[in-house]
């Protein structure tokens, strides 16, 4: 078997597949480009290797053309600094075989640079070199140094604005309008614009020294030659400037060419918007939206053309073009119109009603309109966000926050009924539980809101308000402002955003009263299909009230019933010694302990707490005692603490609560067991951030540190 043949092929097929992707052709390039410098290139490699060089040039161009984004074609800067390096070889190149074989005549230094010399230019070096300044004029002048100034721009304010992008999108992603893949494709994204437009601000420092290149490559060439054809060749002044310049004014037009050609591509990649459409698509459809715009030029072509004396026939004929495409474009809009939904329904629905009030029909349960248990009213100006045909984000958003809360918490949050409210002012909204208001501000949805997280760099410009969600304080803005504004450090969200994340922070703070039988009884559907036999005897051994108000204590406490089996079971051992609602929700909690203290402190194995002087925790423990044997609704609703000790009491938790915050630590009261539900209804509207737990819910794998303890 002939093993050693069947090697080598697969080594050469490997080489194949390593040059066609880019593995071993880009070095290869690199090693030829520093060739053609050092090494003689006879006229028709040359004549090749300028004709690549063109056809490089122009695939460039399409490409940056048919870029949706410039991030679609990142790797630009670093096929400039390759093309630049390949034009400037070829230079070097060129102005060898120029000088060395310039005397014997044009087509010395090959077909190309002979054609452009002769062809492009007439054969007049002196209308050549004219030519050749203009272009290095535009190439050098205008393309490049506006191109280099939006590149520099760009990357500034890129990086300036990338810490609030960031937050913005930290935002969005804790508002549950986006997942993690999307959130980190995202700042994936962030991270990328940056080094794009840092790259291109470098990158457009070669195309500028390629100009300046070009010119002095052009003087070398043609003092250069003038002095070898009359010193070494015995030519006379004017045969040789006539040759020679012939020569380098081609050599620098070939180069010259490509060059513009790709500044003009850096130049649109860097004017580029960020948006999922062909440059053509914006161009026709900003351009070309109004046709009130061709109107007026076609009617200012038709002023001009009757001028005497003025080219009638070229302004005539673009005023009748113009005019044309003003009445297309009208056309086409008037057509597109009765698309609406909006033309034939209205007339149907009133004559429906009219018909329906000739005779009135009985009332029944129908007309009674059921009150929602999650509302948003809006006003009438905040109407076009909920309306998905007017271009509205915010139900889709709404839909992202369900979905995000529904997977924490661990049951199915119910719609959001959406309705406006013309009891409102027109810019302002209103969220409702069960028909009652929980939360409500006026917003601005044709601006953005800049929010103030504590850490920014000047002051934003516009109308000042607070955040409804956090209370931070915040300025409305103009879109305009938003990449300024995050460069300052502002986390800048649109209006959609602001309704959005206010409906997720009213939503988690009464998740408890979202949950209803319904929701229960879905719960212990969906535990049946895992656990069929636990399922079926929890029933038997607490009621459903019961059970309800465990998972509403449980909701209300910041603990999330994903685990819907470790509740039941811990809940199935209790039941059997009490029917407490207090009780089984301090087993499942006991039960839930890991979830709880990971949701508050991660991974972390040591754990900061607060704790109580042991004189304070004997006296509020004898008070829970005489509470539970005076009364019969348990503990934690007949407890009353002396005023003094409950208003120290609370003073010095605030106290703790904030240390500990502000050390960026969670603030934890660690203290016994019947001590835990009592302290928390006293804490919960008083202390926000503060969590209580028990000494049995700290996992065994986890150390307790305290950093804090409250006396008297």
């Amino acid at each position: 078997m002939n093993f050693s043949g069947d090697i080598t092929r697969q080594s050469l097929l490997d080489n194949a597949r390593g040059l066609t992707r880019g593995n071993l052709g880009i070095p290869i390039l690199l090693l030829v480009i520093l060739a053609m410098m050092t090494l003689p290139i006879p006229p028709f490699l040359l004549d090749v290797l300028f004709t690549f060089n063109i056809t490089i040039a122009l695939v460039v161009l399409c490409v940056a053309v048919y870029a949706m984004r410039p991030l679609d074609f990142a790797v630009f800067p670093t096929i400039l600094l390759v093309a630049t390096l390949l034009r400037l070889a070829l230079n070097v190149a060129s102005t060898r075989v120029v000088l060395l074989n310039g005397h014997e005549g044009g087509a010395a230094a090959g077909r190309v640079i002979e054609s452009f010399g002769e062809v492009v230019i007439g054969g007049n070096y002196a209308v050549g070199l004219i030519v050749f300044m203009i272009l290095i004029i535009i190439n050098f002048v205008v393309v490049t140094k506006g191109a280099g100034r939006i590149a520099e721009v760009s990357a500034r304010f890129t990086l300036d604005a990338m810490p609030g992008k960031q937050m913005a999108v930290d935002a969005d992603l804790n508002a549950g309008i986006l997942d993690q893949e999307t959130a980190g494709k995202r700042r994936q994204e962030i991270t990328q614009e940056a080094d794009f437009y840092g790259a291109m601000d470098g990158a457009s420092k070669f195309v500028k020294g390629d100009a300046i290149a070009g010119i002095l490559i052009l003087a070398i060439n043609l003092i250069g030659g003038v002095a070898i054809g009359m010193i070494q060749h015995n030519l006379g002044f004017g045969d040789a400037t006539q040759r020679y310049a012939l020569l380098t004014i081609g050599d620098g037009l070939v180069a010259q060419i490509p060059a513009l050609v790709l500044s003009t591509s850096a130049a649109i990649m860097v004017t580029r918007n960020n948006n999922d459409e062909m440059m053509g698509a914006q161009v026709v459809g900003q351009m070309f939206a109004n046709p009130r715009s061709l109107g007026i030029a076609s009617l200012v072509l038709f002023v001009m053309g009757v001028v005497p004396g003025m080219p009638h026939f070229a302004f005539l004929a673009l005023s009748l073009a113009a005019a044309s495409g003003a009445v297309f474009i009208y056309w086409k809009q008037n057509r597109e119109m009765p698309a609406d939904d909006s033309g034939g329904g209205k007339e149907e629905e009133q004559g429906a009603e009219e018909k329906a009030g000739d005779e009135p029909a009985e009332l029944g349960w129908d007309d009674v309109t059921p009150v929602d248990v999650v509302g948003l009213e809006v006003g009438y100006r905040l109407i076009p966000m909920v309306d998905k045909a007017q271009g509205g984000q915010l139900l889709g958003r709404i839909k992202g926050i369900r979905k995000k809360l529904s997977q924490e918490l661990g049951f199915l949050v119910p719609s959001v009924h959406i309705r406006d409210n013309l009891d409102l002012r027109p810019n302002e909204y209103r969220i409702t539980l069960m028909g009652v208001k929980l939360g409500g501000a006026e917003i601005h949805p044709e601006r953005d809101m800049a929010i103030d997280p504590g850490q920014v760099f000047g002051k934003a410009k516009g109308i000042e308000t607070k955040d409804p969600a956090f209370g931070l304080d915040a300025v409305w803005i103009e879109p305009s402002q938003k990449d300024h504004v995050q460069g300052m450090g502002y986390t800048v969200v649109d209006a959609s955003t602001v309704v959005a994340t206010h409906m997720n922070s009213v939503l988690q703070q009464h998740a408890h009263e979202l949950l209803g039988h319904e929701e229960v009884h879905q719960l212990l559907a969906i535990l049946g299909k895992n656990s069929a036999r636990l399922a079926e005897e929890l029933p038997k051994l607490i009621s459903t009230n019961v059970l309800l108000r465990v998972l509403q204590n449980l909701l209300q406490e910041g603990v999330p019933v994903r685990d819907m089996r470790t509740i039941a079971e811990a809940l199935a051992v209790t039941a059997t010694r009490s029917q407490d609602p207090v009780a089984l929700t301090a087993a499942a909690r006991v039960a839930l302990s890991r979830t709880i203290v990971q949701n508050l402190f991660g991974d972390a194995s040591e754990l900061p707490v607060i704790t109580l002087d042991p004189g304070l925790e004997q006296i509020l423990l004898k008070a829970v005692k005489q509470s539970s044997q005076q009364g019969e609704g348990g503990a934690d609703d007949n407890l009353v603490i002396e005023p003094g000790m409950a208003e120290r009491l609370q003073s010095a938790l605030v106290k703790t609560a904030q240390t500990q915050e502000a050390s960026g630590n969670p603030a934890v009261l660690l203290v016994a067991a019947p001590l835990r539900p009592m302290l928390t209804r006293f804490i919960r509207f008083t202390i926000a951030g503060l969590k209580v737990l028990s000494y049995q819910e700290i996992p065994e794998n986890k150390q307790i540190t305290i950093v804090a303890t409250i006396g008297q």
